[in-house]
């Protein structure tokens, strides 16, 4: 009886011995046999090489080839799976009839597409490498972007998955990501890349698995903890492959595809695009409010390029005023915007930068508001309760504009009084910067107008000028400088006109009045998993910008050579 039960131990132990190798076979045979045709292509895949073309806002017009386009080559299994076995990759890069549909995709249907990318690749890989090396992942993820938005930088998902990896707009701010109505960093290819590289990092501490790292990205950790738990605890991507979403099945077989086609392409006849547009490019940090067209008009740019190179500005205006921003430029066209950057900025201002200061004074009381016959002034009849602060806030401009328009010596005012509140703009006469000049201006002074003008003398800001270098030179206070031109901070722009001395003279009516005159001054040339990742998998039920401050005075131009 004992020798019975020994021998039935035995053999209960000898059959558990005997499962483990046919166990691991087995997770060997679902890699290379899984068959699956209810998976669903990744959206980029589907898109018209048209609508790409327009997209990538390339001119592929003059390109040319070092090879010639022919057809595609179709190899056995056994060469596609010791391709995919030779190349070194820190990831596993497995071969099953799924991975081959996608390969034959990339090979034949979608050859052209492919022709293009490599080129694209040329300039967008390179910043994925450097990335992906500062944050110490493989580099085959550069190819990542390539089934996530086909290296589309504006890329917009069905779902509003955006950008060239294809950031959702809470998991893009959870990285970091600036998103707004004019700027989306997830549009902008270092910035985003950078936030990628974080994000796979945070999910590879979490699997320790690449191919669930790549899943995660696609579908959210939340999905795949759920197929996880279904399959009964395996954390083998190919074992838990039927019970993630069909989405995300494909999703893992199309990026061992990309990395395929994109190293063997020439073995399928695939010719890439070669582009000779490729230029050097510069960075320069705009702290004023400019649109893209400001600049490509000013500088020759076509806009088109402009939108490549700063995909990020989604309306092509640049919120320098808000915060600084880094501007993408060819760097054979850096000189001359900082040259001409007073330029660019007064440049059709209005037409493309349309956004007005205050519209209090459309809805004031109508009654208390005039024009002067030639439209020149403003009027507003200052009502009990009214003061100059109000006055000018409710119009766009100064308490220092009011006084000088209105010849006030302090800030009382009557119910009952008229005040300029507002003129039109008058442009200043242009002059070389080698010139020193004075410009005048005259006040219409309603009570005295045949008495007194008041003259105000003034200085155009060049390259290297401060507020307290200007008040020096002039015998002023840098406070002075900042009430007659209305300055909130001691920051200037260059070429801008500022009052340096303030003047009352008495003359006759008829009689011109000649500014005085001065010298310029010479020219001067993660392993630490973020709290948003963690929020993200504890939901298993988760899912996917006037008045001038130039034109305080009718403006004359008196010049005087150095």
């Amino acid at each position: 009886m004992e020798a019975s039960h020994k021998l039935i131990l035995s053999a209960i132990v000898a059959c558990s011995l005997a499962m483990q190798p046919i166990s691991a076979q087995t997770t060997k045979q679902a890699k290379d046999t899984i068959v699956d045709k209810s998976i669903v292509v990744p959206e980029s895949m589907n898109k018209d090489l048209s609508d790409l073309l327009h997209d990538w806002q390339i001119d592929f017009s003059s390109f040319q080839n070092d090879c010639q386009q022919g057809s595609n080559v179709v190899f056995n299994d056994s060469i596609y799976i010791q391709r995919l076995h030779n190349m070194p990759s820190f990831m596993e890069l497995s071969y099953n009839h799924v991975v081959r549909s996608y390969i034959d995709m990339y090979a034949d249907r979608k050859r052209s597409q492919v022709a293009y990318m490599l080129a694209l690749g040329d300039y967008y890989f390179p910043m994925f490498e450097q990335m992906l090396d500062k944050y110490g992942l493989p580099l085959e993820l550069k190819y990542l972007p390539v089934i996530e938005s086909a290296l589309n930088p504006v890329a917009v998902s069905r779902v509003g998955a955006t950008g060239l990896w294809q950031f959702m707009l809470k998991t893009g701010k959870g990285y970091g990501l600036e998103i707004n109505s004019l700027v989306d960093e997830r549009r902008d290819p270092i910035k985003s890349s950078e936030a990628a590289a974080r994000y796979l990092k945070d999910l590879y501490s979490i699997y320790q698995d690449w191919n669930l790292v790549i899943a995660a990205y696609n579908c959210g950790p939340g999905n795949v903890n759920k197929a996880i738990a279904r399959s009964g605890g395996k954390r083998d991507y190919w074992e838990i492959y039927f019970h993630l979403p069909r989405e995300t099945r494909g999703y893992v077989p199309a990026f061992i595809a990309a990395n395929y086609i994109m190293n063997y392409y020439a073995d399928h006849n695939i010719c890439p695009v070669r582009i000779n547009d490729y230029v050097a490019l510069d960075t320069v940090h705009v702290n004023e409010e400019i649109h893209l067209q400001q600049i490509s008009d000013i500088l020759d740019i076509p806009l088109t390029e402009l939108r490549r190179l700063n995909p990020q500005f989604k309306r092509d205006i640049i919120p320098g005023n808000y915060k600084s921003y880094a501007l993408n430029l060819p760097t054979k066209k850096m000189i001359a915007f900082i040259d001409q950057k007073d330029s660019i900025t007064n440049y059709r201002r209005s037409e493309f930068l349309t956004h007005r200061l205050s519209t209090d004074r459309y809805i004031s009381n109508n009654n208390n508001i005039s024009t002067s016959s030639d439209g020149t002034y403003v009027y507003y009849k200052v009502r009990r309760g009214d003061n100059l602060s109000k006055i000018a806030q409710r119009n766009g401009v100064t308490v220092s504009q009011l006084k000088s328009w209105n010849n006030l010596k302090s800030s009382q005012i009557t119910a009952g009084k008229r005040l300029i509140v507002n003129k039109r703009k008058i442009e200043t006469p242009k002059s070389s910067p080698e010139e020193s000049q004075t410009l005048l201006a005259q006040t219409d002074n309603e009570q005295h107008p045949a008495e007194s003008r008041s003259v105000n003398q003034y200085y155009r800001v060049r390259k290297g000028d401060t507020l307290s270098g200007i008040a020096q030179k002039n015998n002023v206070t840098v406070s002075q400088l900042k009430e007659w031109n209305g300055l909130n901070s001691t920051k200037l722009s260059i070429g801008k006109n500022l009052i340096v001395q303030k003047k009352t003279v008495k003359i006759p009516s008829n009689t011109q009045t000649n500014g005085e005159s001065y010298s310029a001054p010479g020219k001067t040339e993660s392993s630490i998993i973020s709290n948003y990742l963690k929020d993200q998998i504890g939901n298993s039920a988760a899912s996917q910008q006037g008045l001038d401050e130039n034109t305080d005075q009718p403006i004359l131009d008196s010049e005087q050579t150095n």
